[in-house]
């Protein structure tokens, strides 16, 4: 008999572990020490024409409180500012600041260098395969599955 099947759980927490472990090193290298992974909601989904909150945890699928604490933390370190949200008196949009848009290249030149690792490994066609079923089933699972 052949070893158990892995929990898929387990693997796909494993593999973002991985990619995230490795993103961070590449921030710290660049001399962005004081980012964590929890900040990457905020840097990964702010747009240049700037956002609010709740739209920024509808995109990253992560909780308005955890959005809300990350958005003070990267306000604090200098990486966004809040704005008045012209079309909305009482909101408030969220900015990438010119040192929270140094951030995003060095992120995506790692994230880039993971994938082909992945696929030297497990070869091109793997990777989008899997990278395809992953966005078909965020794409058809409702919010908080």
């Amino acid at each position: 008999m052949g070893s158990p099947t892995p929990n898929l759980g387990i693997l796909l927490r494993l593999l973002h572990q991985q990619w995230t472990q490795a993103i961070d090193t590449a921030l710290d290298e660049a001399g962005f020490v004081d980012i964590r992974p929890s900040h990457s909601n905020v840097l990964a989904f702010t747009p240049s024409s700037g956002i609010q909150v709740s739209e920024l945890s509808k995109l990253s699928k992560t909780r308005k409180q955890s959005i809300t604490q990350a958005v003070e933390e990267l306000e604090k370190l200098g990486y966004v500012e809040r704005r008045p949200d012209p079309r909305d008196k009482r909101g408030r949009l969220v900015f990438l600041t010119v040192r929270g848009q140094a951030v995003q290249p060095t992120a995506m030149a790692a994230g880039k260098r993971i994938q082909q690792n992945w696929e030297s490994v497990a070869g091109k066609e793997t990777i989008d395969g899997l990278t395809s079923t992953l966005q078909l089933i965020l794409e058809r699972l409702p919010r908080g599955e």
